[in-house]
C-alpha cells in the first residue's frame, strides 16, 4: 500500500504494515521534557513503579522555560529534575543552555527517520528535518522514559505545497502565519501536515524549523518536510547519529492538499488573542506597542538574529518601547556574540534575557502591564500567554518585531529593508 511519511515512520517503528487510523504501538527513539512539564512526568514514573529507564542515552531533561528560577517553588521542581536526571544518568541541559526545542535538534538528538516525543506541544519542531515528532503529556513521557514505547493512533496526511519566489520582508513565519489564518486554529487537528514545494525547498534549515514549529497551531499531530541536500549537510554537521531518509510515495493518499503562492504572501501579523487571527501587516500598521519580544523555539535562531540586527544597525529601539532578545540556546548566543549581532542589538537598546524560553511563557520575564501591546516571534498570542490576561500579544516574523519596536508601533518591516 501507498503511504506517507507518517505512515512510514509509524510503520516502520511498529513493525507494522499501518495506515492512516491504525492504532500502534511504536518505539521511540528519543523523548524530552522541559521543567514546566518534567516535575509531573516524574511524579508519575514513580506511581507507575519506575526503577530504571530504557535507554538513558535516547532521554533528555531540558530546564528552559524558568531559567533561572523565579521562585522557590520552581527551584524545588528544578532540584527534583537535576537529581533524577543524575540518578537515573539522562541528559540534563540546564539553565541557560537554551530551549528544548533547539538543543534537541542542536545536540543532535533527531535524526530524518526518528520517531520523537516531547513533553511540550511545539515538539513537531524536527519535522522540518524529515522526522515525526508531536507532544504528548507528563504521563506519557513517563511511561517512554520506563518501557522506550507509547501507542499512537496512525495519523491521516494533509499536503501543503508552497511554491513561488519569496518577496523581500517576508519569510517562513508570514508563510506558516498565513497558512494558519487559511486552515484555522482546528484546520489539521490530528492530521499529520506535509509541507512541500520550490518555495520550502529555497529556505535554511533554521527558516524551515519556524514551520513545523507551529503546525500544532493548526492542530496538526506533526509538521513534517522531505529531506534534501540542505538537511543532509545540516543533520550530518549535528549528529553522528546512523539516519534513513523517508519519502512519501507518489500516489500516497492525503486527506486534502493545498497550494500557496509566497510571492503573493506580505509580512503577517496574528492579532489578539488566536493564532488564526491574521491579517497582512498593513492592516494593523500603526498600532501603539509598548515591548518587542525576540525569541523562542519559533524565531531564536541565528538567522533570526542576524534579521533583526540589520534591521537594527545604526537605529534606535524606541523610547516609548521595551525589547527583549532571547537567543533560543547558548551556541546561538555565542555565535551571534562572534558575530558582532550582539552589540548591534544592544547598542539599539535592546534588552538580553538568559537563552531559553525567555518572556514566552510569561513565568518571569518580560511581563507586560495591563492594557500593554506587545509584538512577538513567539508561536502563540493566547490571552495570559506571556503572564498577564489584561495584556495584548501580536505575533510576527523578526523583521517585523524588529521594525515595529524602532518605531514603538507595528510597521512593516519592507521599509527597512
Amino acid at each position: 500500500m501507498s503511504k506517507t511519511i507518517a505512515e512510514k515512520i509509524l510503520s516502520q517503528h511498529s513493525g507494522t504494515d499501518a495506515k492512516a487510523g491504525d492504532i500502534v504501538i511504536a518505539e521511540i527513539d528519543y523523548c524530552f521534557g522541559q521543567d514546566g512539564t518534567s516535575g509531573v512526568a516524574i511524579d508519575s514514573f514513580v506511581k507507575l513503579n519506575g526503577k530504571s529507564v530504557y535507554d538513558p542515552d535516547k532521554i533528555a531533561i531540558i530546564i528552559d522555560h524558568s531559567a533561572p528560577s523565579p521562585n522557590e517553588g520552581v527551584s524545588a521542581i528544578h532540584k527534583k529534575i537535576r537529581e533524577f536526571a543524575k540518578t537515573f544518568k539522562i541528559h540534563l541541559y540546564d539553565i541557560g543552555c537554551g530551549v528544548c526545542h533547539q538543543l534537541s535538534q542542536e545536540m543532535g538528538h533527531v535524526v530524518p527517520g526518528n520517531l520523537v516525543i516531547g513533553a511540550d506541544s511545539h515538539s513537531c519542531t524536527y519535522g522540518a528535518i524529515n522526522a515525526f515528532t508531536t507532544g504528548v503529556g507528563s504521563t506519557d513521557f513517563a511511561a517512554v522514559m520506563i518501557s522506550g514505547k507509547l501507542w499512537f493512533k496512525v495519523p491521516e496526511s494533509i499536503k501543503l505545497v508552497c511554491k513561488g519566489k519569496w518577496p523581500k520582508g517576508v519569510y517562513s513565519k508570514d508563510l506558516i502565519l498565513q497558512i494558519i489564518g487559511d486552515l484555522g486554529a482546528d484546520g489539521a487537528t490530528y492530521l499529520s501536515a506535509e509541507f512541500v514545494g520550490s518555495a520550502i525547498a529555497a529556505l535554511s534549515v533554521d527558516a524551515r524549523f519556524t514551520i513545523s514549529n507551529m503546525a500544532i497551531e493548526m492542530g496538526a499531530k506533526a509538521g513534517i518536510m522531505l529531506a534534501d541536500e540542505k538537511t543532509l549537510k545540516w543533520v550530518k554537521a549535528h549528529s553522528k547519529k546512523k539516519f534513513k531518509v523517508v519519502k512519501p510515495d507518489k500516489d500516497a493518499i492525503y486527506k486534502f492538499t493545498k497550494e500557496y503562492d509566497v510571492s503573493k504572501i506580505e509580512p503577517m501579523i496574528a492579532k489578539p488573542h488566536t493564532v488564526d487571527n491574521t491579517c497582512p501587516v498593513s492592516e494593523v500598521v500603526g498600532t501603539e506597542i509598548q515591548q518587542a519580544s525576540l525569541g523562542t523555539c519559533t524565531n531564536g535562531r541565528l538567522e533570526d538574529l542576524k534579521i533583526a540586527a540589520k534591521i537594527l544597525k545604526g537605529r534606535k529601539v524606541s523610547r516609548d518601547c521595551r525589547m527583549i532578545v532571547a537567543p533560543a540556546s547558548k551556541q546561538i548566543f555565542l555565535d551571534a556574540m562572534e558575530l558582532g549581532i550582539i552589540k548591534t542589538l544592544i547598542d539599539a537598546g535592546a534588552v538580553f534575557v538568559t537563552p531559553g524560553c525567555g518572556a514566552c511563557v510569561g513565568t518571569h520575564n518580560g511581563v507586560p502591564s495591563d492594557g500593554e501591546n506587545v509584538i512577538s516571534t513567539a508561536n502563540r498570542n493566547f490571552k495570559g500567554r506571556m503572564g498577564n490576561r489584561n495584556s495584548f500579544i501580536y505575533l510576527a516574523s523578526p523583521a517585523t518585531v524588529a521594525a515595529s519596536a524602532i518605531e514603538g508601533k507595528i510597521t512593516d518591516p519592507r521599509k527597512y529593508l
